[in-house]
């Protein structure tokens, strides 16, 4: 299923794009409060927005019930792919406004786990000047919507219940990627309590980054994630957030890295922080 085309793209390489003219699918999935708005004071050329909430999560009125960014079906997925005029063979471009560590990640995973192929998150944004001539605030054309067959989602994913049989496994492991101080339970700016999935390792997703904000070269998260994953394999290890969105920025680092992808706990600390599970808490 996968050729390994590169998870991420430079600002310097889209800029060549755009000068040759090269036919590509360009989208902007910023996630913020603002981001809307954002996207209509500037956005990359051509860029189409996509909504985190309503176009790549299906939101439960009971976050009890997969979280806060449950995935849709691939059914309604495939909808939106279709409506933005992704074709199988179409070059998909992805960005947000936190460098790739957001929902730009989500939706690689997403049409990585549709099996497309040819899809890549700009690293750092659009922020980069190399790509000043290419950002417009004007609106983007209509796209043509296109014919998108969809299947199961082929990347691992896994639910409460296997994280409950996996963080009881010393064999298997549960990573936590968000920010070390949600981790311990010193704070929670999002979900209702504070605390972490007992059993879980706090690896924060922004280890994946240099202290410029790249990316790290693929041997550093190479080695990075042999170290702390030791002899378990992919199936072994399960990777979550707070709502399943900023996970898959770690999984993009690990592909990024060479490896295998692990598997994705879309729930994350939002779902299961809200169901009857055991809470590791600072009380």
């Amino acid at each position: 299923m996968d050729k390994r085309v590169s998870a991420l793209m430079s600002a310097q390489e889209l800029a060549i794009l755009y000068a040759q003219g090269v036919n590509f699918v360009i989208l902007d999935v910023s996630n913020h409060a603002l981001s809307r708005k954002n996207y209509e004071t500037q956005h990359l050329k051509g860029a189409y927005f996509v909504d985190v909430n309503t176009q790549l999560s299906i939101i439960k009125q009971n976050l009890a019930e997969g979280g806060r960014h449950p995935l849709p079906t691939p059914a309604f997925f495939a909808q939106t792919i279709q409506s933005l005029g992704i074709k199988p063979d179409s070059r998909v471009i992805v960005y947000d406004d936190s460098k790739g560590a957001n929902a730009a990640a989500r939706l690689w995973w997403m049409l990585k786990a549709q099996g497309h192929q040819n899809v890549q998150v700009l690293e750092g944004g659009m922020d980069s000047p190399l790509l000043d001539e290419w950002k417009v605030n004007t609106p983007s054309p209509e796209p043509i919507e296109s014919i998108y067959p969809f299947t199961d989602w082929l990347l691992p994913i896994v639910d409460m219940d296997m994280i409950e049989h996996m963080r009881n496994d010393e064999n298997k492991m549960v990573v936590d990627v968000r920010d070390a101080p949600r981790f311990r339970g010193e704070v929670e700016p999002i979900d209702l309590i504070a605390g972490h999935i007992p059993g879980a390792v706090n690896i924060p997703y922004y280890l994946n980054f240099t202290p410029e904000g790249k990316f790290k070269s693929p041997d550093e998260l190479k080695e990075m994630y042999q170290n702390a994953f030791g002899a378990r394999t992919a199936d072994d290890i399960a990777i979550h957030c707070g709502s399943g969105v900023t996970a898959c920025h770690t999984l993009l680092a690990i592909y990024h890295a060479g490896l295998e992808m692990p598997n994705l706990y879309v729930g994350s600390w939002s779902e299961w922080s809200r169901n009857d599970r055991a809470l590791a808490t600072l009380s």
